[in-house]
């Protein structure tokens, strides 16, 4: 859906790191896609660690790999090359602490991952993703609810919105984290039904939208599609705690999965329907 783009802003990257230009960040715009683009990820080193949870807690080492992007409090993030370019890649899963480079281990069987921007409130985000394989460590048994989950609006991580993409029982869902609650201190809520259905096969790219848009009555619509069909849709009036209507971050959690993702971007929020 974004390939073209996409290219066009690598070549772009790649040709001002060779004349030793410092990339300045994505100018607003709109195309056939629809919507001001809000922010698109640099693009990932060739190879190696983009960043890792050794850099979120060693910030002033001259070893870590810190992220303009991205910040992780658990697991690793590589760059990787793939039959349609360039993509971010969550490496093994495992449950060993990793160095600087993420090389005795990723510890990305718990994947979390945030935007360092923290200003995104109408917004819709776009991403391919690709699921390499579900598994397992002794300290992360595996749970139906294992995948790759979309942060919307995330205040901290017991504060959040919460879009399941890619599960291993192949359910699809949009839940809400309210602070207090025994799940590291929150607790969730479900603001839509569990939409069965929706298994991700091995190495198979799928396109996801993601919107979350204020109403007028204090109440916050989300809406979920694939490959551009709705697949779920929401609307939290305050279930478990009150709306969250303010901005916030994006981010990724991944749980006892190996997966690819590229092509992400958010936009000013598409029309729910």
């Amino acid at each position: 859906m974004f390939h073209m783009t996409k290219i066009r802003t690598l070549v772009a990257a790649l040709s001002a790191a060779a004349l030793g230009v410092v990339a300045m960040p994505t100018p607003l715009s709109a195309d056939a896609a629809g919507g001001l683009v809000l922010f698109s990820p640099t693009p990932p080193p060739v190879t190696g660690v983009v960043t890792n949870e050794f850099a979120f807690w060693n910030p002033r080492l001259g070893a870590s790999r810190i992220s303009g992007d991205w910040t992780m409090n658990s697991g690793s993030v590589f760059s990787a090359t793939t039959p349609l370019g360039y993509s971010y890649y969550s490496g093994n899963i495992d449950d060993n602490n990793p160095d600087a480079l993420s090389r005795g281990g990723t510890h990305s069987a718990i994947f979390r991952m945030t935007s360092r921007r923290d200003d995104f409130r109408d917004v819709t985000v776009n991403m391919a993703l690709s699921i390499a394989g579900f598994g397992a460590t002794e300290s992360t048994p595996a749970k139906t609810w294992d995948g790759v989950h979309l942060w919307l609006r995330y205040q901290n991580d017991r504060h959040t919105y919460y879009a399941s993409l890619a599960r291993r029982d192949g359910r699809v869902v949009i839940k809400k984290k309210c602070p207090g609650g025994w799940v590291n201190g929150g607790s969730y809520h479900e603001l839509s039904e569990e939409v069965d259905g929706f298994p991700m096969r091995r190495n198979l790219w799928k396109d996801f939208s993601v919107t979350t848009r204020n109403n007028p009555d204090g109440s916050v619509a989300i809406q979920i599609k694939r490959e551009g069909d709705v697949v779920v849709s929401a609307v939290d009036h305050g279930v478990g705690c009150a709306p969250i209507t303010q901005p916030g971050a994006l981010g990724l959690r991944g749980d006892n999965s190996r997966f690819y993702f590229r092509d992400f971007e958010v936009r000013t929020a598409a029309a729910i329907g």
